[in-house]
């Protein structure tokens, strides 16, 4: 199995959480073939230099031939290029429909509580008052018409286990 882990790659936190990432993914699915864009040195070793089209086509080569990706949903708002690499992943699918499959991670803490009485009723009353993160959309059903979104490491790792 070929899987392409997508997330944002420039903060210290992003590479380390990326690390641990691909670590147990690697620890769960021994065989897996998982390309992590951060560790592709000739395109993200930033002291070194590699142009936009050198990184798009660098990185699509390893997408292209993904039988899944995984898409970190996390942060302020979706990563734009995870967002990109999302949209590149669902056309690819469509034209091969039966070897692509896409796997959100969304680990956000405020998805706790949903059913929490006082936090719809603050939001009912005074839109400001959100408990909850908004995600695009668009984005989210792309993903859940072409795969699903798991929020946590074990989940997202026996997902893959089920899908091996």
């Amino acid at each position: 199995m070929k899987a392409y882990l997508a997330n944002g790659l420039f903060s210290e936190a992003d590479q380390l959480y990326n690390k641990l990432l691909a670590k147990e993914i690697r620890l769960a699915l021994p065989g897996i073939d998982l390309y992590v864009p951060q560790e592709n040195a000739a395109l993200n070793d930033k002291s070194g230099y590699a142009d936009s089209v050198s990184i798009f086509n660098g990185d699509n080569e390893y997408l292209d031939k993904a039988d899944i990706l995984i898409a970190v949903l996390d942060g302020v708002e979706i990563d734009s290029g995870v967002a990109a690499e999302v949209g590149r992943f669902i056309t690819l699918k469509e034209f091969n429909p039966t070897s692509k499959y896409i796997i959100g991670l969304y680990t956000d803490v405020r998805q706790q509580g949903r059913d929490n009485q006082k936090k719809i009723n603050a939001l009912i009353q005074d839109g400001t008052e959100n408990q909850f993160m908004y995600r695009n959309l668009y984005v989210i059903g792309g993903i859940k018409n072409h795969g699903k979104i798991v929020s946590s490491i074990d989940e997202l790792c026996n997902e893959l286990k089920d899908l091996n």
